[in-house]
């Protein structure tokens, strides 16, 4: 995520690197395939050059792009949201040309820190990052730790699998303390402006209704002090657990937005690692069993006037973010660099006639769209 937001190609489980490499040899970093090209033959280097300066021209094309809608042919407009955790990405807001910030996340803070972050730091933090956006929506999720990110801080936790254990919501829920003390400083941070709160790893309805109550709490606390509160407050949840799409209408009802976190939920769908280097390239986002159950969140959310994104890697890969589109999401949230591409793809497209190609694929019983999405963008 740093990284990302330093924009330095970055390369994870590069297997016997170290072991291989020695003083002065030459490594080509392929952030994009994840890669990492140990003394690179010449014709493997010019390919790359070759790449660097096709990517340095598209990126000229996507800047002219940059105040223009992701308006497709057919008329349908996808709101393109970003994705930032660092004031040292919001700079790209402007520069992506995104409509906000779909996800911040705030667990960075608390991550980078020795100590418990104090309430007064981080609502000037969250105020810099709301003068930053400009009145652009940003969606603030609270503290989502555990799983692969553990407060230094804090004791680990000794579980055999992590990714489904003390986590997110989880951890706020059976410490109040540090997520009461979160959700005051995001209201002081807010200063009066429109605030938009979304909480992490949602699993039962019973858990976001008290998370909210928790947030109504402590809103009503500061007006009855005296102290300025959001103009607007939006309450909303994070779906990256399957049991959550089968919740109550009166869940769906109660959200003002679901965000779905594709990462994890994809995850769970296919009961695949997405750290495990053997699985987690198994399974396509495309696969129509996964679209299907998809379309099931957006048809609920349609039905409850609920608003849904879809945030994750996939929203930023331009063939599945058409895709998804097509589905029926109007809004994605993503990494800024991934905005240009899935921009340029959308107002090339006419999603009511990829919708039908995506329809006729699974009716004839295709285990994944991809194909049929691919010729159909080569042969409109």
């Amino acid at each position: 995520i740093v990284a990302r937001a330093l924009s330095i190609p970055l390369v994870i489980h590069a297997e016997r690197i170290l072991a291989e490499a020695l003083n002065g040899d030459a490594i080509l970093v392929d952030g994009d395939q994840g890669v990492a090209h140990l003394r690179p033959e010449d014709s493997v280097a010019a390919a790359f050059r070759d790449k660097i300066a096709m990517q340095t021209e598209a990126q000229k094309r996507y800047a002219s792009l940059r105040d223009q809608p992701a308006q497709a042919l057919c008329g349908t407009t996808v709101s393109l949201m970003m994705n930032a955790g660092l004031m040292a990405d919001l700079p790209s807001l402007a520069g992506s040309g995104a409509d906000g910030v779909g996800l911040f996340r705030t667990e960075l803070q608390f991550l980078i820190r020795t100590r418990v972050p104090r309430r007064g730091e981080l609502a000037a933090l969250y105020g810099r990052v709301m003068d930053a956006a400009q009145g652009r929506r940003v969606n603030f999720r609270t503290l989502d730790i555990g799983s692969d990110k553990v407060l230094p801080y804090m004791k680990p936790q000794d579980e055999p699998n992590p990714a489904m254990g003390w986590r997110a919501i989880r951890v706020g829920l059976d410490k109040p303390g540090v997520l009461r003390m979160q959700l005051q400083a995001l209201i002081r941070g807010a200063k009066g402006r429109p605030l938009t709160v979304m909480f992490p790893f949602i699993a039962t309805p019973d858990e976001f209704h008290e998370a909210r109550a928790m947030l109504l709490h402590e809103r009503d606390r500061e007006r009855n002090n005296g102290q300025p509160t959001p103009s607007e407050l939006l309450i909303g949840a994070m779906l990256e657990t399957p049991s959550l799409a089968y919740a109550p209408d009166s869940f769906f009802q109660a959200c003002d937005f679901i965000s779905i976190g594709g990462n994890d939920l994809k995850q769970f769908f296919f009961a695949a690692d997405r750290e495990n280097e053997r699985v987690r390239r198994r399974y396509d986002t495309l696969d129509t069993a996964f679209l299907n159950f998809l379309e099931t969140i957006v048809t609920r959310c349609a039905a409850t006037n609920t608003q849904l994104s879809f945030c994750g890697e996939d929203a930023g890969r331009p063939i599945e973010a058409l895709a998804l589109a097509a589905l029926g999401f109007r809004t994605l949230s993503m990494r800024p660099a991934s905005i240009g591409p899935v921009k340029h793809l959308i107002r090339r497209t006419d999603l009511g006639a990829l919708r039908a190609v995506m329809d006729e694929a699974r009716a004839r019983g295709a285990t994944s769209v991809r194909g049929d999405v691919m010729r159909h963008l080569a042969n409109p």
